[in-house]
């Protein structure tokens, strides 16, 4: 946000910030939406489904980007998702579609309520969710626990800047692109320059209607194809 405000010496600052901080932490309860709904990850309950569904990737190019290999086993998934249930930090989350199935999940991370500041991530949807309605609409309330119900300023997606399909969906959702961090981390023995995007809650409401009128029924065919794309919503 530009601004000329300048202090006693004539030095340019910036725009006043309202607001009660730190801003609370992502509660761990449901977000229910018409496709799917967002849940809290819950080892016992779906190690079994999401283990299922990421199998769908048969040979494996969804876990490129990801922190890990492809998990062989379900034993060995277990004990993955044991470890993501205890994490507060990434907070990790199920996407559940229409019937209660795991389809894929997604984090909270790198939390900084002083700063009213969140990041979603190590998102990982698979092919039962992929370009599908539920894809969208699990980041869309994802975002509105963000920005209407805790109040955030910021939210971030960060992924590997040779990561096309990623900084395709971020420009998809709504999210400005902010730049590269050169080598900003490494991982599976390469390097890893990193594309920032982030959404301001001043942007939010736009894109908030956006996307309300994107998921309404009647911007789907019998077929459940879309007749106007998110990004033409946007647009207007």
């Amino acid at each position: 946000m530009t601004d000329h405000r300048t202090n006693a010496f004539g030095q340019p600052i910036g725009a006043p910030v309202s607001g009660e901080f730190p801003r609370p932490m992502p509660p761990r309860t449901d977000m229910q939406g018409q496709f799917c709904s967002v849940v809290p990850l819950d080892a016992k309950q779906h190690t079994s489904g999401l283990y299922r569904a990421f199998a769908q990737d048969e040979d494996g190019r969804n876990w490129t980007y990801l922190p890990e290999e492809p998990i062989k086993s379900e034993l060995a998934f277990s004990d993955w998702m044991e470890q993501a249930e205890r994490s507060a930090d990434p907070m990790f989350h199920t996407v559940l579609d229409a019937t209660g199935t795991p389809v894929g999940h997604a984090t909270y991370l790198r939390i900084t309520p002083d700063a009213g500041v969140i990041e979603v991530g190590y998102i990982h949807f698979s092919p039962l969710m992929q370009r599908t309605p539920v894809a969208t609409e699990a980041m869309y309330l994802m975002m509105r626990r963000v920005f209407d119900e805790l109040g955030y300023r910021r939210y971030e997606w960060k992924c590997d800047a040779l990561n096309a399909p990623s900084r395709s969906a971020a420009e998809r959702l709504g999210f400005t692109f902010e730049g590269i961090f050169r080598q900003a981390t490494h991982y599976k023995g390469r390097n890893r320059d990193t594309a920032w995007y982030s959404i301001l809650d001043s942007e939010w409401p736009r894109i908030r209607s956006a996307f309300e009128a994107w998921l309404t029924p009647e911007n789907f065919d019998q077929t459940g194809q879309q007749r106007q794309s998110l990004q033409a919503r946007a647009s207007r």
